[in-house]
């Protein structure tokens, strides 16, 4: 597809406030048909095609991220009597707040671990010299650690609403994520006053 929308309306951000909804994008799968569906709006039959897998089980997965209001039918058409529904996103991006709470208290779920899954995935470009990546770690305050991320969420909105218009699937990964152990070095020491030397 050559626009960077897909041939669908959608919200720009959804933020995940159910256990149901946490739960429903924590399956591989799941957010697979959803990282289709960036493209275009799809049947579960194309969908099932796509990701080589029974379309019963395809059904089912669209039926779960349904349920949580991540998918929904954006049009029908008819074929020979039977009616075709396809499915689109609610929203180009899910995420899940920092600490939040499901409603009437409780924590939500854990999300899946983006690195986990970047990780697994990465593996192959990895071997054939073809990741890029890197990895640095800053003695910031979270205020600051905050700030950063929103400048990242700009990028990651920017990756986003790319045309869909190469061959290749490139993956994206980012994270801002605190280190409680790693070693740091104690306060440096007064300087001497001037004109002494150790």
């Amino acid at each position: 597809m050559s626009s960077n929308t897909p041939d669908y309306e959608l919200d720009e951000t959804i933020e995940l406030t159910t256990a149901e909804q946490v739960r429903a994008i924590g399956d591989p799968l799941r957010t697979t048909l959803l990282g289709l569906l960036h493209e275009r709006a799809a049947t579960v039959t194309e969908l099932a095609a796509a990701v080589k897998r029974p379309k019963s089980t395809v059904a089912h997965h669209v039926g779960v991220l349904t349920k949580a209001g991540l998918l929904r039918v954006v049009r029908t058409r008819k074929v020979r009597a039977i009616e075709e529904r396809y499915y689109g996103r609610t929203a180009r991006m899910f995420f899940v707040g920092l600490g939040r709470q499901a409603p009437g208290g409780g924590a939500l779920p854990p999300d899946f671990n983006d690195f986990e899954v970047a990780a697994r995935e990465s593996a192959t470009a990895y071997e054939l010299g073809q990741l890029r990546g890197f990895i640095r770690r800053a003695r910031i305050s979270e205020e600051q650690a905050a700030a950063f991320w929103e400048r990242i969420e700009q990028v990651i909105h920017e990756f986003d609403t790319l045309p869909r218009t190469g061959d290749t699937v490139h993956g994206f990964a980012v994270g801002v994520y605190p280190i409680p152990d790693y070693p740091t070095l104690p306060p440096a020491p007064p300087a001497p006053p001037a004109g002494e030397q150790d």
